[in-house]
């Protein structure tokens, strides 16, 4: 979905499947947002930032929360097509006056947008504690909510850790490598808190959610009264894992960046550009 000044841009088709699109440039300056649903928006926003910049609109920002192709972040074989490098230069290239983004999921996407401002998930994630400890429903028997987090992996404990002064243990993933599948997770930091807590897991992303599965598996293994997670970018595909049906994990928060469906597992918090 692309809006410009908060207008719902509608991108509509020739016979011939290429983009028709109307839009009237009536201002000087245009805040373009951009919650990505798929690649065909990137075709529709070279023409429109073309379109704003040949009628006179002297500066445009760029509202894109999530980054598209941000797990292709390095190659490793010569077939390996660097997308993350390709796309950043198209977004380049359009010369956008600020490009903000909401916590990306590789530094990477830092290093090669211009002009980037990246959003910290910070108020995301005390809204969820917040939630949890006042809702009631996650208190011991004397009246206070025992709860620490989780962090996946250690990106996720370096990048999240010290946002939020509560406990934590991060996972350590056994994959493999040539199949991407996670074989088994060791869990490090304060491991003896888990027992009896009531755990928040932490990321960025969540496609199906292998990573939130076996994190669960583990936690409960260990312990863990409930089991609660929040990840910034939520695609449509969780809904076709394990994560929402396999008991353990009883809420899911995200926000709007490109979960575009509904859960009654799933709370979901609008993005306030």
């Amino acid at each position: 979905m692309i809006a410009i000044n908060g207008k719902t841009i509608e991108v509509n088709k020739f016979p011939d499947g290429t983009l028709l699109i109307k839009e009237e440039p009536s201002y000087d300056t245009a805040s373009i947002s951009w919650f990505f649903e798929n690649n065909e928006e990137l075709v529709a926003l070279i023409y429109l930032t073309n379109h704003l910049r040949s009628n006179g609109v002297k500066r445009i920002e760029l509202y894109m929360p999530y980054v598209p192709n941000a797990r292709q972040d390095r190659v490793k074989k010569i077939e390996d097509v660097f997308t993350l490098k390709y796309f950043a230069g198209v977004i380049n290239s359009l010369g956008f006056d600020k490009v903000s983004v909401l916590d990306p999921h590789s530094s990477v996407s830092e290093a090669l947008i211009e002009k980037i401002s990246v959003e910290s998930p910070k108020n995301y994630i005390e809204n969820v504690v917040d939630d949890i400890t006042r809702s009631g429903k996650y208190t011991n028997e004397n009246g206070t909510t025992q709860l620490m987090m989780f962090y996946p992996d250690e990106g996720a404990m370096k990048r999240y850790s010290g946002m939020i002064p509560k406990p934590y243990a991060f996972g350590i993933k056994d994959r493999d490598w040539s199949t991407g599948q996670i074989r088994g997770l060791k869990v490090a930091g304060s491991v003896e808190s888990i027992k009896d807590s009531t755990v928040l897991i932490v990321d960025d992303i969540c496609s199906r959610g292998g990573t939130f599965y076996h994190s669960a598996l583990k936690l409960n293994e260990l312990g863990a009264k409930n089991i609660i997670l929040y990840v910034t970018h939520c695609e449509n595909t969780i809904l076709e894992g394990e994560v929402l049906t396999c008991g353990l994990i009883d809420k899911v928060y995200t926000t709007n960046s490109i979960f575009t469906k509904s859960h009654e597992k799933v709370n979901i918090f609008d993005i306030k550009q």
